[in-house]
């Protein structure tokens, strides 16, 4: 008898937390964290790890490990009517410490599970108050977990857990003379939790001298996302190597990307180096003051910025679904950092792409990475000046597109184009026809095709499930440096806004005889909405301020007039996202330029000025 084969139409059943023997607490927490399923970690890591096994998980950043530990320590594992510190967390950052402490925290909320966070940096009195308030899981940076404990401010006498999240990034960033302290100074009859991206030897060789019988589980982890992108190298040349890495995202133009260095000031000068070239672009390190840094990290999440410039200490904690591509500025100096930075991205089922540059000295680095995980990149040459101008038409060939995206055709225009295109000097007929819209800026037209492509920023991220966003990202505590490793320097101060000449978001406004029609709020934001024009009776101006930083055109309005600059028509003020045009009276121009010039905006300077083309004869 043949079996009867399932229909397409047969629906998948949705695996739920039902699954998992949770307790009616930890189930609404779920529910009001806005999680509904279990990921793949999850359900492997819950059954064993309850049961007071010992476990290695070798499991991908994003993956959801975070709830794969703490729930069952908030269901099984922690008393809650025991008021003594049950559990350790260690990780690698503060930042993480702080992110694991809070999901854990939320988790935990309803079964009374009390949390706290000790690292460096913060108050030893605060964290010293919240051991004796009765936390029972602790979540903490190494090095100040040892201070604690070296003090007797954490008693591990009822420890009965000790998880290590990321632990291969701890050993890498040099923790492994704390772990070990840690350890000797924990109770022997322990269960261990050890999570990790890669699993290399010293963490084996960890697992086995400090856990016992230590089961492995193996899912989604960096080395098999690593290997479902694709991954290039571009063999630089002696010279510029910040113009050839301009020159490479000139071509593969990626969406959004993080590029990695290996050192603080590399981070600086290639992301200073993209912004001057008009590239959307900020970096991230460890001596960035703490408010820039948290607004960096907040556009980077968001999909505001679409390149971030870091150091992979300071990259650690960012989880980013939307990146397209990672770039290796720096080559990596081992392959299970090549493995972390790469995967990064073809997260949730998306594509995602490498690239490094590789120099002389990255050969043998290159080599250890094929023989290890069995990478192989392709090996690309630096864009040739072919490519360059391929690009620079696909440009101008875009910008056309956009500008015309929102205007219809009449019938008899189409019928007509068509029967051109068909002509044997199509070609020749089309290029004048081109010269001649083009006009006088024909010439210049290309790079405001560029400009425009630029700029633009990625598509804004969906908001996490998870209430509490991440906090920003500094520098991990860590040994002393090595004699070899330059001094610390002073923090740099926040830089002030750098003015640039001030661009036109839609570039074909740019080119004569091009206007773009009104486009609805949700298209893409190089189709803008039609520049105003200038009259008899009005003048437009130019602010460099625009939707990025806040600015609204009843305001907008309001200011003016209040000022004496009365507007006749509410609709001459055209708000883009980083720049808005204003439709003065002519009569009032020099007193709306002073009244704007000098605001502060958004955090941001306003540059008021006579727009191009605003004829102010």
């Amino acid at each position: 008898m043949m079996p009867t084969p399932a229909t397409p139409a047969d629906p998948v059943p949705e695996v739920t937390f039902d699954v998992l023997p949770l307790s009616a607490e930890v189930r609404r927490a779920l529910g009001e964290m806005g999680y509904q399923s279990p990921t793949p970690v999850q359900r492997a890591v819950f059954e064993p790890a309850a049961e007071g096994r010992s476990l290695v998980v070798q499991a991908r950043t994003g993956t959801g490990k975070t709830a794969a530990f703490g729930l069952p320590i908030v269901d099984r594992l922690v008393r809650p009517s025991a008021r003594a510190v049950q559990v350790i967390v260690l990780c690698p950052t503060r930042e993480l410490a702080l992110q694991v402490s809070r999901e854990i925290e939320l988790l935990g909320q309803y079964r009374g599970v009390k949390v706290a966070a000790v690292y460096g940096g913060a108050s030893m009195t605060k964290q010293i108050a919240a051991l004796e308030a009765g936390a029972q899981v602790v979540v903490g940076t190494p090095g100040r977990t040892l201070d604690h404990l070296r003090q007797k401010t954490l008693d591990p006498s009822a420890i009965r857990v000790l998880v290590l999240d990321e632990a291969d990034e701890m050993l890498s960033m040099g923790f492994a003379r704390e772990l070990h302290a840690i350890l000797e100074l924990l109770p022997k009859n322990r269960q261990g939790l050890f999570f990790s991206a890669t699993i290399p030897p010293d963490i084996e060789r960890l697992a086995h001298a400090q856990l016992k019988d230590p089961e492995i589980i193996t899912l989604s982890s960096d080395q098999v996302g690593a290997l479902q992108i694709e991954h290039y190298v571009y063999v630089t040349q002696a010279g510029d190597k910040v113009g050839q890495l301009a020159r490479i995202i000139e071509v593969e133009d990626p969406e959004s990307a993080i590029i990695f260095c290996n050192t603080r000031d590399e981070t600086l000068r290639v992301a200073e180096t993209l912004k001057a070239r008009g590239f959307d672009a900020d970096w991230l390190n460890g001596d960035l003051p703490q408010p820039d840094r948290e607004r960096v990290m907040a556009a980077t999440r968001e999909g505001r910025l679409r390149f971030l410039v870091a150091t992979d200490v300071a990259a650690r904690g960012i989880d980013i679904s939307h990146l397209t591509h990672v770039i290796n500025y720096d080559f990596p100096e081992t392959a299970e950092q090549y493995v972390h930075r790469t995967g990064r991205t073809g997260r949730a089922g998306r594509t995602g792409t490498a690239i490094a540059l590789v120099g002389p000295k990255d050969i043998g680095n290159l080599y250890l990475l094929r023989l290890t995980y069995r990478i192989r990149p392709i090996e690309k040459q630096l864009p040739s000046a072919g490519e360059m101008k391929t690009r620079a038409e696909m440009d101008l060939v875009q910008l056309f597109v956009e500008a015309f995206a929102g205007r219809s055709a009449h019938d008899g225009d189409l019928s007509l184009a068509r029967r051109i295109l068909t002509h044997d000097d199509a070609e020749r007929i089309v290029a004048g026809l081109l010269r001649d819209h083009l006009g006088a800026r024909g010439d210049d037209a290309p790079a405001v095709a560029a400009e425009a492509r630029r700029a633009r920023n990625p598509p804004r991220a969906e908001p996490a499930p998870i209430p509490a966003a991440a906090p920003s990202v500094s520098r991990p505590e860590r040994p002393a440096p090595v004699a070899s490793q330059a001094p610390p320097r002073e923090p740099r101060r926040p830089r002030a806004p750098v003015e640039r000449a001030p661009r036109l978001e839609d570039p074909a406004a740019r080119l004569p005889g091009v206007t773009v029609s009104d486009a609805p709020a949700s298209a893409a934001e190089s189709a803008a909405p039609e520049t105003p024009v200038s009259s008899e009776a009005s003048i437009q101006l130019f602010i460099n301020v625009g939707r990025r930083e806040g600015v609204r055109g009843p305001d907008l309005e309001k200011f003016l007039s209040e000022r004496g600059v009365p507007l006749e028509d509410p609709t001459g003020i055209r708000i883009r996202d980083r720049m808005t045009f204003i439709l003065v009276p002519r009569q009032h121009f020099d007193r709306a330029i002073a009244a704007l010039s000098g605001q502060t905006i958004g955090g941001r300077l306003v540059v008021a000025e006579l727009a191009r083309g605003g004829n102010r004869a």
